[in-house]
């Protein structure tokens, strides 16, 4: 399964000042920094986030279709990382709210423009 996604960045300070503040709110904090990648999760947990400048010395740009997906504990938590992403300079993609399905989730950008959501789904016991 997947171990880590990257994402690329053309300003560094201000990606990590995002990154550190969703993080946080998700439990995670930096688990590994160098001078090209700060990298967000747990050693051995789950799936982790990475931000770097590109390798080819090109500007990060954003992929069409590509969206990183963070599990929430609840639908508290789905608005609170919405909310923390915008105050961060994120901008909005679609407000918390059910997606059917049991599904909920917010939609938002990060300061570089990479889309991600936060979402928890149901259980189905309810």
């Amino acid at each position: 399964m997947i171990g880590y996604v990257t994402l690329g960045t053309n300003d560094r300070d201000r990606g990590a000042k995002f990154y550190d503040a969703l993080c946080g709110e998700l439990g995670v904090g930096r688990m590994m920094e160098n001078e090209q990648v700060i990298a967000w999760g747990e050693p051995g947990g789950g799936a982790g986030i990475g931000l770097t400048a590109p390798h080819d010395g090109n500007p990060a740009t954003v992929g069409n279709g590509v969206m990183v997906a963070l599990q929430a504990n609840d639908e508290a938590q789905v608005r609170r990382l919405y909310d923390i992403a915008l105050a961060n300079g994120g901008t909005d993609e679609g407000a918390p709210g059910d997606r059917g399905g049991g599904f909920y989730a917010g939609y938002f950008r990060d300061p570089d423009g990479n889309k991600l959501n936060a979402f928890v789904m149901a259980t189905p016991d309810g």
